[in-house]
C-alpha cells in the first residue's frame, strides 16, 4: 500500500494543470488495473482527466474519488514524499490519495466486483465543473455511494456536509477626482461597505428562518483603479455554507434581492449554489452498517460521525437521492496544509472496513 501511494504522490496533479492531470489520471488508471484487473475508461472532458470503472451491467455501489490535489507543480521540492514513525507525508497525501490506495486494494480483496463503479475525477478541488455530471449521472444508478474523502478528526467517517454556494457582486458607480471633485463621482468601494454589512445581515435572517449553521462569508474584495480616482467599480466573491436545502435556497433569494444603498449605484450578482447540503439521512443508515461491520471485525468503534463545512462529490450524489457515506478515507490531518499527512498503520484496517461494506451491498 505504501509503495502505491508513494507512486501516485509522486505524481503531481494540481488541478489548475490539464496536463499533470492527464499525468497522474494514467498512473492511477494503471494502478486500479494492476489491482482490480479491469481496464477503465479514460474520460477527457473540457480538457480535465477522469477515471471510471465499470464492473458487471447493472451498477449497485459507486465509489468516488478525486486524483486532482490544491498543491502547485514543484511542491514536492519543498513537501517531498516520505515515510517515518508510521506517518507519510507529501502534496496531496491525505486528501486524497491515501483513500485511493485503500479504495484499490479494497477492491481487490473481493471475490467478485459485480455491480461496483469507481469514479476518480480530476477537479474536485475546484468544484468538479467537469465532472458533476459523471458523479450524478452514476448515483442515479446506484443504491450507495461511498466517498473516499479523507476522515473526520481522530478517523471520524462523515454523515453531514454543508452545502456549498459560491457568488460574485460586482458594485458600478462613477469616477470622479478623488481631490478635485469627489462629490460627482459615485463611491463604488462605499456601496460595496453597504453590501458586505448587508451579507452579514442576510446570515442572520437565514439562521432565523431555518435554523442554526449558515455563513455568509466574503472573501476577495477589490475596488478602484488609482489611488486619487474615486472608484467606479468594486468587485467581491461570497462564500455561502448552509445546512440544509431550505437554507440554501434562502439564502439565494435573499442575496439576488439585494438592491443598492446609493440609488445611483447598481449591482451584478452572479453566481449561485455550486453543491447541495449532505443532510445526515442520506448517511444514517450506511454509518449504522459501518458501526455493526467495525464491531465485527473486531475494530474500534467508529464513534461519533462528524458533520462538516467542507463540500465533496458526495454532496452530488447524496443530493440526486443515493444514500451516501463520506470520510472513508485516510486517517490524517492537515488537508491543503504544510502539515498534511496520513497514520499509516490506519490504512489496512480502513481498507477492509470498505471491502465488507462494498461486499454488504453488492
Amino acid at each position: 500500500m505504501l509503495a502505491d501511494l508513494e507512486e501516485l504522490v509522486t505524481c503531481e496533479s494540481y488541478s489548475a494543470d490539464h496536463t499533470a492531470v492527464a499525468r497522474s489520471a494514467h498512473v492511477v488508471a494503471e494502478q486500479g488495473t494492476r489491482l482490480l484487473g479491469g481496464q477503465p475508461h479514460t474520460l477527457v472532458v473540457d480538457g480535465v482527466t477522469h477515471v471510471r470503472w465499470m464492473f458487471g451491467t447493472t451498477p449497485r455501489v459507486l465509489l468516488v474519488g478525486h486524483h486532482d490535489t490544491v498543491w502547485p507543480i514543484g511542491s514536492l521540492t519543498t513537501h517531498p514524499w516520505s515515510v517515518e514513525d508510521g506517518v507519510a507525508r507529501g502534496p496531496g497525501v491525505f486528501d486524497m490519495k491515501a483513500g485511493l490506495v485503500q479504495m484499490f486494494h479494497a477492491l481487490a480483496s473481493l471475490p467478485s466486483l459485480d455491480g461496483v463503479c469507481v469514479l476518480v475525477t480530476g477537479d474536485e478541488e475546484v468544484g468538479s465543473g467537469t465532472s458533476r455530471h459523471l458523479v450524478e449521472d452514476l448515483a442515479r444508478q446506484c443504491a450507495a455511494t461511498f466517498v473516499l474523502e479523507p476522515s473526520g478528526p481522530g478517523g471520524a467517517l462523515k454523515t453531514g456536509r454543508k452545502g456549498v454556494s459560491f457568488y460574485g457582486i460586482t458594485v458600478l458607480g462613477r469616477a470622479a477626482h478623488a481631490g478635485l471633485e469627489p462629490e460627482k463621482g459615485i463611491n463604488a468601494a462605499t456601496e460595496l461597505a453597504h453590501q458586505i454589512l448587508a451579507l452579514r445581515q442576510i446570515a442572520d435572517t437565514v439562521n432565523e428562518r431555518t435554523g442554526p449553521g449558515t455563513t455568509v462569508t466574503p472573501t476577495l474584495a477589490s475596488a478602484g483603479s488609482t489611488a486619487n480616482t474615486v472608484p467606479a467599480r468594486a468587485d467581491l466573491s461570497v462564500d455561502v455554507r448552509v445546512p440544509g436545502a431550505a437554507a440554501q435556497d434562502t439564502t439565494d433569494r435573499l442575496i439576488r434581492a439585494l438592491r443598492p444603498h446609493d440609488p445611483e449605484a447598481s449591482l451584478r450578482i452572479s453566481g449561485g449554489p455550486n453543491r447541495p447540503p449532505l443532510e445526515t439521512t442520506a448517511s444514517e443508515k450506511l454509518f449504522a452498517l459501518a458501526e455493526d461491520i467495525a464491531a465485527r471485525l473486531g475494530m474500534a468503534p467508529l464513534g461519533r460521525a462528524a458533520a462538516v463545512g467542507g463540500g465533496s462529490d458526495g454532496n452530488y450524489t447524496a443530493g440526486v437521492g443515493c444514500p451516501t457515506l463520506d470520510g472513508l478515507g485516510a486517517v490524517g490531518d492537515g488537508a491543503h496544509a504544510d502539515h498534511e499527512h496520513v497514520l499509516t498503520p490506519t490504512m489496512p484496517p480502513r481498507s477492509r472496513l470498505l471491502a465488507h461494506l462494498v461486499g454488504a451491498l453488492q
